[in-house]
């Protein structure tokens, strides 16, 4: 029961004769008028209300929302549960184990570190596809995925034990999103409220540690991602600070026309709101034309909230979001629950009802025309119409250097210039392939200078082709965005079904896959009897988990790997993902592209980005006439008919009964015991990390810095993929040497994201991503600097430069453009940044996530002054830098901007006004303690 209730809105639901505690929303006067969205918060503030942190003024403040005014005024938002996966997951739970001794350190009971809101972790991201292409590939990644995660693993069940409210959904279930939507979430939440024992009835709200948390969105549940550390917070009870934000009103008219699909929609309102600009801004979908969305195209929508920079992108409650509940098995008892609350409340959507909101889009969605989107960002939308002529254009900026006519054989390569994806290649009978001696590479132009020059490749097992600038090396069905969605996903199948009866197949250069959401696809591709269709192509299940999308797409044949370095190719991938970054889905892939499921068959068939699907045939069919993609493109139609034939309820409670339990191989992990874990000091998974060492119980003075040097200099939309990579790394790297001199072999390094457990692999993994480019170096890219404690400045790995800073007491910034840390709500990221030395990040503008975890890592973001940069103030980042007015926040205030002083080698100065980024006191008090884990411990403590 809440401390306080200024308001008088506690009151009493009867909802099938069961009696529920609410907060009236309507005991607050202006509540009726405020977006949905806003509503889910003002309840939130309702019921939490205890006249300290969450006072009257909060309550009042939301209700009387002005859609017009900029945001100022803060808040306190108490998520209902924390969602993780594993790759950010595993860090969360490492840190809370810290924290358990930390606080038995401090003379306190280690137990009273424990979530107090329901938190659950899937593990999905540790799944690769070392295996494809065969009927015993799932089977065989898992059995890889086990052997390199063994330790992880252990550790999770573990947590599971010693933390209450805290459960784990062994690997091979799904992704944590799809679990989420058709599984985990609860739409309205229900917990025994504290004091009267009445059962609270409230709006389920989430955060979780994957930026496309917001996929449940979709479902009307209000939820974003967050950083590992803010999420830790959220599970012991910290509330989340955020100022009340802009709601973006986005409505939605028309239908999708036939020859589109539900990922065509999602990447144009990504291309409209990334260009319109929602960042910290709430979106919510409203109008007539919602109702004719279905949810799983909601929960696409919804998913690609972080590509176009929003906190949410919400739709409301209605009839489709109850029908959705009840095809996904929830009993009928809270499906009852669910109507009935929101109605009560406010909540239901009523499109005839107007909503002020602080801004207007509209999409007609019959407007809408088959795309795709790279080669390097989600939001650069590409009409299907106009693919290979914009490929032809973005080639240009990939195509480095021309090379010889003859690339040297397999044999006279060094091992070291294999790609960085050291586990090792397996083929279709699962067995190894190293320095296969049949390869030969021939070129067939060797006058073209390198802009366009075919390769011939001949396999081991006989297959002869040829690789070129553009050549699709992989075509992955994988991730949240669209495995979730039955009609783009059976729209793929009735393609691949129409592309065999016309005797098409997949080009043999192409790496194939699909890594459903759920296991409820593989249910209907069978009942639907497509599933001989997509293996025809060679669309073999690989796993159930976020594969390709997360950069765990496994390394390509080694003869084609080699063919690609050896030449400098250009390759491209094409995913149904959301994520296209470079250096993100395969080291030896340059080009990206985005795709609907059948989009991704398509280009299989293909084989090239280089290819006009109006004009250029995919084939001849038995009769040699030319086979076109409008031939074999599926009737939305028949792609309707199989859903309703094929889905039922029973799919989804029969995959979900047992959803906890894991296989054999999860169950037979021995588990650790005890309240603190006891850490093994030979692990290279996971290792007790540094910071709380030394802490006291009082936090030191904030100091300003003096005598910083620039660690990277870098430009715009640098994201946290590039900050803190989760792919693969070679063995000359810091972290490789890292874990070769503690006995690890390459081929066992597995990814920086399944090592986010040690401290040490991550420190000298962050900013080393292959494609990073440190304006500091000419025409340099991946994880490098200049360490100005050597004479001269020379050229080294940032990590070996950082820690010798370290060692001469030197303080580190970081300068930046625009967007800086957009992507994935990685807490490595900022982590890595603090663990380095680095004091403050001055860029032109920050994304949410990124900015919020570097303070809560107790890193100051710092914005150049409106209009200004590193280049306009002519700064090098050669100089020393000096930051003054820091100490302001030791007396309780949080000052507005701060004088940054740059002196270069010849002693000129030049100095500029930085925009302090701490945005609320919340965030203050974070970076006060030197952090929120810092923070959260000595409240703790008492």
């Amino acid at each position: 029961m809440t401390a306080v209730d200024t308001f008088h809105s506690r009151s009493t639901l009867e909802v099938g004769g069961s009696s529920f505690g609410i907060f009236r929303l309507d005991a607050v006067e202006g509540a009726d008028k405020l977006p949905y969205s806003l509503k889910v918060l003002l309840e939130n503030l309702l019921r939490t209300e205890d006249g300290a942190n969450i006072t009257a003024d909060h309550v009042r403040a939301l209700a009387g929302w002005d859609p017009d005014a900029e945001p100022s005024v803060e808040i306190q938002f108490t998520p209902a549960r924390v969602i993780m996966q594993d790759f950010t997951g595993v860090p969360c739970v490492v840190d809370l184990a810290t924290m358990r001794e930390a606080l038995s350190d401090l003379g306190g009971d280690p137990k009273r570190v424990n979530p107090l809101a329901p938190a659950e972790l899937v593990i999905d991201h540790s799944v690769q596809i070392d295996v494809f292409g065969n009927a015993g590939a799932l089977e065989r990644n898992i059995e890889i995925e086990y052997q390199r995660n063994g330790e992880r693993y252990q550790f999770l069940r573990w947590g599971q034990t010693a933390f209450d409210d805290f459960k784990v959904v062994p690997p091979g279930m799904g992704i944590v999103h799809q679990v989420n939507l058709e599984y985990l979430a609860r739409t309205v939440m229900t917990r025994a409220a504290d004091g009267n024992g009445q059962v609270l009835a409230y709006p389920d709200t989430c955060v979780g540690t994957d930026s496309h948390t917001t996929m449940v969105n979709g479902l009307g549940v209000l939820g974003w991602g967050v950083g590992g550390i803010e999420a830790e917070a959220a599970m012991l009870g910290q509330p989340v600070s955020m100022l009340i934000p802009r709601v973006v009103g986005f409505k939605l008219t028309g239908e999708i026309p036939a020859g589109a699909t539900a990922t065509d929609v999602v990447l144009t309102i990504t291309e409209m709101l990334r260009e319109h600009g929602v960042v910290g801004k709430f979106v919510e979908f409203y109008g007539q034309g919602v109702a004719a969305v279905p949810l799983a195209n909601r929960a696409t929508i919804g998913n690609m909230s972080p590509e176009f920079g929003s906190t949410a992108a919400i739709f409301p409650i209605d009839d489709v979001t109850l029908e959705y509940l009840r095809l996904t098995g929830r009993p009928e008892q809270d499906v009852a629950l669910v109507e009935a609350y929101t109605k009560e409340q406010g909540l239901w959507h009523d499109p005839a009802k107007e909503v002020k909101y602080s801004e207007y889009l509209e999409l007609d969605l019959s407007t809408v025309v088959p795309s795709i989107a790279g080669p390097k960002r989600p939001q650069d939308r590409i009409e299907l119409t106009d693919a290979k002529a914009q490929f032809h254009q973005d080639l240009q900026h990939y195509v480095h250097k021309s090379v010889e006519a003859e690339g040297p054989s397999v044999d006279e390569a060094e091992e070291e210039s294999f790609p960085a994806s050291d586990p090792p290649t397996y083929t279709d009978a699962g067995s190894k392939i190293k320095n296969p001696p049949h390869l030969t590479v021939k070129r067939t132009d060797p006058d073209s200078g390198g802009a366009h020059h075919p390769v011939e490749v001949t396999m081991p097992d006989g297959r002869n082709f040829l690789l070129d600038h553009g050549s699709v090396s992989i075509a992955s069905i994988t991730s949240c965005t669209n495995t979730s969605n039955p009609s783009v996903m059976l729209a793929a199948a009735v393609l691949a079904r129409n592309a065999v009866n016309k005797g098409l197949s997949s080009k043999p250069w192409v790496k194939t896959s699909v890594a459903p959401g759920s296991k409820v696809v593989t249910d209907y591709y069978d009942k639907s009897g497509l599933t001989p269709y997509l293996e025809k192509l060679g669309f073999y299940l690989v796993g159930y988990g976020c594969t390709t999308c997360i950069g765990n797409s496994g390394p390509l044949e080694e003869e084609i790997s080699r063919t690609i370095s050896d030449n400098d190719l250009a390759v491209s991938a094409v995913l149904s993902g959301n994520r296209n970054f470079e250096g993100r889905i395969n080291p030896d892939v340059k080009m990206n592209y985005l795709a609907s499921p059948p989009l991704v068959i398509a280009y299989a068939l293909a084989g090239t980005m280089d290819f006009d699907f109006e004009d250029e045939p995919l084939g001849q069919d038995s009769e040699g006439n030319d086979v076109f993609l409008r031939d074999i493109w599926p009737d939305p139609l028949e792609v309707q008919r199989i859903i309703d034939s094929s889905i039922d309820k029973d799919m989804f409670t029969s995959s979900y009964r047992t959803i906890f339990d894991g296989d054999e191989r999860w169950r037979s992990l021995p588990t650790p015991q005890g309240d603190t874990f006891d850490w093994d000091p030979q692990s290279t998974y996971v290792r007790k990390p540094p910071y709380f060492e030394g802490m006291a119980a009082q936090p030191d003075p904030v100091t300003d810095v003096a005598g910083a040097r620039v660690l990277l200099k870098l430009g715009d939309s640098v994201t946290t993929d590039h900050i803190s990579p989760a792919g693969s790394f070679k063995s000359d790297t810091p972290a490789g040497r890292y874990l070769l001199e503690h006995g690890v072999e390459r081929k066992d390094f597995n990814s920086y994201g399944s090592r986010r457990g040690n401290h040490e692999v991550m420190i000298r993994g962050t900013f080393a991503n292959i494609r990073i480019k440190n304006q500091l170096l000419d025409g340099v890219e991946g994880g490098f600097t200049r360490d100005f404690t050597q004479t001269g400045g020379p050229q080294a790995y940032i990590y070996d430069a950082a820690m010798n800073y370290q060692a001469a007491g030197t303080p580190l910034v970081v300068l930046a453009g625009k967007e800086y840390g957009s992507g994935s709500s990685r807490d490595w990221a900022a982590k890595g940044t603090a663990l380095l030395g680095v004091k403050a990040v001055i860029a032109e503008s920050f994304e949410r996530i990124h900015r919020s975890n570097l303070i809560g890592m107790g890193v100051l973001p710092l914005q150049f002054p409106p209009g200004q940069s590193a280049s306009s103030l002519g700064l090098t980042g050669t100089e020393t830098f000096a930051i003054e007015g820091i100490t302001e926040l030791n007396s309780g205030g949080t000052p507005q901007t701060v004088r940054v002083t740059a002196t270069a080698e010849d002693g000129s100065t030049t100095s500029f006004d930085a925009v302090v980024r701490i945005d609320t006191p919340g965030e203050a008090d974070y970076y006060r303690h030197g952090g929120i884990l810092q923070y959260v411990l000595r409240q703790l403590h008492g």
